[in-house]
């Protein structure tokens, strides 16, 4: 009989590129493709403090039985601005610490077309947000809505490596998942994961240049923000009081705890919930 057991990240951890050549010059776009758009020196000395940030973090958070054996997988989107920051990042690290990085293309950013002209994608944009962002289709890109279906497809591969233990990592091991990607795409990451709506999804602000975001393992087994983040940090990404409620639940609740709690929008579309079977 097999004795390997499914081994959960204790971190997801959800990071943006730094400062980019983009970031700063909107013309940038017009001459060089959005995937080979650098860093600028500011944004890899962002990287860098990132990177000691987030080692930090991981080192000082660990605890129990294998805290002190943690680990580390990186996913990272193939542009060249975030596999620079990854680079960067990479410098707070000790090689024993890294099991491994994987490029993933599923994780890029939005595809806007392919060169933009800054006063055509002024305009564009400005369309984006009288149609909504997450179902404006950019002319010859992508709209948000598409970026969901691909970050859903790699969400259940990294599911995948997760059940079959594809990081290889030791039981003995406390594994934190690292994910350095784009500022839409982490959003629409998790919209599909905490099952947030459209309305949920068009609240939110993006992440700074080399933040990150930290969901970590619950005692009743659930993900949340509530362990590493606080309520004023939540409220300022722009979740709602009931996004936020959520978050505080998971940090203890169980599946079954939130399915109790959770309405599933019913009286969004029911209104007749306190009439029973029993004819009036």
């Amino acid at each position: 009989m097999g004795t390997d057991k499914k081994i959960l990240p204790k971190r997801i951890i959800l990071m943006r590129h730094g400062e980019s050549a983009g970031n700063i010059d909107q013309g940038a776009y017009a001459t060089t493709p959005d995937h080979k758009i650098p860093l600028t020196e500011e944004g890899r000395a962002q990287a860098r403090e990132a990177g000691r940030k987030m080692r930090a973090l991981i080192s000082a958070q660990s605890g129990g039985t294998c805290g002190e054996n943690w680990r580390v997988y990186f996913y990272v989107s193939p542009y060249e601005r975030t596999r620079t920051t990854l680079r960067e990042v990479g410098k707070a690290f000790s090689r024993r610490r890294v099991i491994g990085v994987r490029e993933e293309c599923r994780i890029r950013e939005q595809d806007f077309g392919n060169f933009q002209v800054e006063d055509r994608m002024r305009v564009v944009k400005e369309t984006r947000e009288r149609f909504g962002r997450f179902f404006y289709r950019f002319p010859e890109g992508e709209s948000a809505s598409d970026v969901y279906d691909r970050v859903s497809s790699f969400l259940e591969s990294l599911w995948r490596d997760v059940d079959m233990n594809r990081h290889q990592v030791d039981p003995s091991s406390e594994l934190n998942l690292v994910i350095v990607s784009h500022g839409l795409t982490s959003r629409v990451f998790l919209m599909k994961w905490f099952k947030w709506t459209v309305e949920e999804f068009e609240r939110l602000n993006n992440l700074g240049n080399c933040e990150f975001r930290v969901m970590e393992l619950g005692a009743g087994g659930e993900y949340t923000f509530g362990i590493h983040h606080t309520e004023e940090e939540m409220l300022a990404w722009g979740m709602s009081k009931d996004m936020i409620d959520d978050q505080m639940v998971r940090v203890n609740g169980s599946r079954e705890t939130l399915n109790d709690c959770c309405t599933l929008q019913l009286d969004e579309y029911f209104d007749l919930l306190d009439v029973t079977d029993d004819e009036e």
